[in-house]
């Protein structure tokens, strides 16, 4: 079964870039060590040639895994996003119950999290405890620190 992500557009032009990267320098460079490594004489001793060629198969396997990410990915368009409870691209404003402390988070595919720029994934913990609740809520959610709870104050679109 296809693993369907969802993605903003400019988080889909990235991994677009990403790939078209790494099949273009990426497969060059990789060819380039290999030649070098072929013409320092014999190969079957030779672990510089060893190790491009290894590192040339992990290249591939990052490239092939990129093209199934993309070819499986959905851009979301914002008017189809329901923002009366969290969703994908959802922006949140959350209030830890413990400490009162505010924070606000824009849940995002695994690839597009970045916590710098307040975006987080949506399979995290805290994207999983936010999905689905609506404003007044209370998220319980299992956190690597031990279990939180966050109420859900605001809904926007990211």
């Amino acid at each position: 079964m296809a693993n369907v992500s969802y993605y903003t557009e400019e988080g889909l032009n990235k991994l677009k870039e990403e790939l078209n990267e790494m099949r273009t320098k990426g497969r060059a460079d990789m060819a380039r060590q290999i030649a070098e490594a072929r013409d320092k004489g014999d190969l079957s001793e030779n672990a510089e040639y060893d190790a491009a060629k290894e590192a040339q198969g992990l290249l591939e396997l990052k490239i092939a895994k990129l093209e199934e990410v993309i070819s499986n990915a959905r851009v979301l368009n914002e008017e189809n996003i329901d923002i009366s409870k969290v969703s994908v691209l959802s922006k949140v404003k959350i209030k830890n119950k413990k400490n009162a402390a505010v924070f606000t988070y824009t849940l995002v595919s695994e690839e597009e999290a970045d916590l710098k720029t307040g975006k987080i994934s949506v399979k995290s913990p805290i994207g999983q405890g936010l999905l689905g609740k609506k404003i007044g809520e209370v998220a319980d959610i299992d956190a690597p620190a031990g279990k939180m709870q966050f109420e859900i104050m605001d809904i926007s679109l990211a």
